[in-house]
């Protein structure tokens, strides 16, 4: 192993472990915080708010492949160790979205206040509040939307610290959020996304601060690069079928169940979407933390480490995922109970069932930006993004032929793994990652986990007398079936090494 390879594998490995600490702190705080909210608002208010800011969600399907095309190009540039063109990136990356900016607001404030006041479901009586949500929904987003060059640009420089530490800060002032809309002087709902937008607005001035302070290409001027807007654009323009997918098969869901259904059934997506982004984080701050390496080993033409990263990581996405929702999927009731005071119906299922479909998709996280990493995606795009598209109105079908509201995961669950080899036949043919290798390497071991893993789970919810105790054999099975089974010999023998250290 070449000498700059081991210290990427120890910027790794540090980039995890402060991500982690970030993700901790924040997943006790949010699991904490979304109780007291709920309890708060109730369960109609959490619902109705889910659903109107996934509405205004929707609309990011304009922005979302040019945020994608900025991360990966802003990452390509310095990986390539090109300094002159990263301010210029940069600066058309921020006019970009400023201009998307202005776009979406015009459409939301036309398209989205018509389908909210005239066809979603809302009781009369909370039209006002929601269409006030709906306005502090829309300013948070365009907040978001243009903190994302900044965000790539801490992503890019591999400085995870300080997303741990502004993470940290926002996580803290939506605790305080949900305590202070307990003594709102005005409606709970409006106070909540008064007080949401607030946060937002100070998390992004804390973000610019930093980045300008610590990366001098994040200083902006006004700029108009025909050349590096046409390459974003040419990037962005095929991972747009990727971005209408995504927003289809998520808020598109959201709003699909509040057309059939109540809030009542939003509130408890709600709650599956938090727990899921609670467990999620594990997996995703691994990933976050050797993305960058990905993309960089393939720009400086390392593709044999950047296929190496790859296999590796998505093996650990999926361990880790399956470790830690394993006992959640086993006693999801009992959990729910211990967290929340009123749980709405159908969330036990919906976490259960949305916990399975981020297991099955973390599998594929690393292929994804492998394929953004080489840019090209018009045939990728044309396969994959359809294939997730195609979510939407099976689902629609569905539901209007009377099937349980669930009936949406199943079909996002099959999906996904079609998407997976879809994934991989594509990346076959556009630059060579085998597949052959990839079965022996992921699939086989994971796939013999999962088994294993869900007939253990079978047993214990059959014959376990106390559900605290099946929920610790439920993860302690997990663990030794995703070591024993999961790891190679090498691996094991490393992890075993490390514990005798400390030791």
């Amino acid at each position: 192993m070449s000498a700059q390879s081991s210290d990427n594998n120890k910027r790794i490995a540090k980039n995890t472990l402060l991500l982690y600490f970030r993700m901790l702190f924040m997943m006790v705080v949010s699991l904490y915080t979304s109780r007291v909210i709920l309890n708060a608002l109730g369960v109609e208010d959490f619902g109705i708010y889910n659903v109107v800011g996934g509405l205004v969600s929707m609309f990011s399907v304009i922005s979302g492949s040019l945020s994608a095309a900025i991360s990966r190009f802003i990452t390509y540039e310095l990986g390539k160790g090109d300094q002159s063109n990263l301010n210029k990136i940069f600066s058309a990356s921020v006019t970009i979205q400023l201009l998307l900016s202005l776009i979406i607001v015009v459409l939301i404030e036309s398209v989205g206040v018509w389908f909210l006041n005239t066809k979603m479901t809302i009781p009369a009586d909370r039209m006002t509040a929601a269409n006030w949500v709906l306005q502090f929904s829309i300013v948070t987003f365009v907040i978001n939307l243009i903190s994302v060059p900044y965000n790539a640009a801490i992503i890019a420089h591999e400085k995870m610290s300080a997303f741990a530490y502004i993470s940290i800060l926002e996580a803290v002032g939506k605790l305080t959020i949900a305590f202070l809309i307990m003594w709102s002087p005005i409606d709970e709902l409006i106070c909540y996304a008064i007080l949401m937008c607030a946060v937002a607005v100070i998390v992004r001035l804390t973000y610019g601060h930093y980045c300008k302070k610590h990366f001098a290409e994040c200083t902006y001027h006004f700029h108009w690069d025909k050349e590096i807007l046409k390459r974003m654009f040419g990037f962005a323009g095929w991972n747009f079928i990727g971005s209408i997918a995504g927003i289809l098969r998520g808020q598109g869901i959201n709003v699909l169940l509040n057309l059939f259904f109540t809030p009542i059934v939003n509130a408890a997506q709600g709650i599956a979407v938090q727990v899921n982004n609670a467990l999620c984080q594990f997996s995703n701050n691994f990933l976050t933390a050797i993305n960058p390496q990905i993309i960089k080993s393939y720009s400086q033409n390392e593709l044999d480490r950047a296929y190496d990263l790859v296999l590796y990581a998505s093996r650990f996405a999926f361990l880790l995922l399956l470790v830690l929702s394993s006992p959640i999927i086993c006693e999801t009731e009992v959990i729910l109970k211990l967290w929340l005071k009123n749980v709405p119906d159908y969330a036990a299922v919906f976490v259960r069932l949305s916990l399975i479909l981020a297991i099955c998709d973390a599998v594929s996280l690393p292929l994804v930006t492998l394929q953004q990493a080489t840019g090209k995606l018009r045939n990728y795009q044309l396969v994959v993004g359809v294939l997730h598209m195609l979510n939407f109105p099976i689902s629609l079908l569905f539901l209007y032929i009377d099937f349980e509201p669930s009936i949406v995961y199943y079909i996002a669950i099959i999906l996904s793994v079609i998407s997976l080899y879809a994934r991989l036949i594509m990346q076959r043919r556009l630059i060579g990652i085998s597949i052959v290798m990839f079965h022996k390497k992921v699939l086989s071991r994971i796939c013999l986990v999962g088994v294993l893993n869900f007939f253990s789970l079978t047993l214990l919810r059959k014959y376990a007398e106390n559900q605290y105790v099946s929920i610790v054999i439920a993860f302690l099975c997990s663990l030794i079936l995703s070591i024993i089974v999961g790891l190679n010999k090498s691996e094991i023998n490393y992890f075993i090494t490390k514990i005798k250290t400390k030791i």
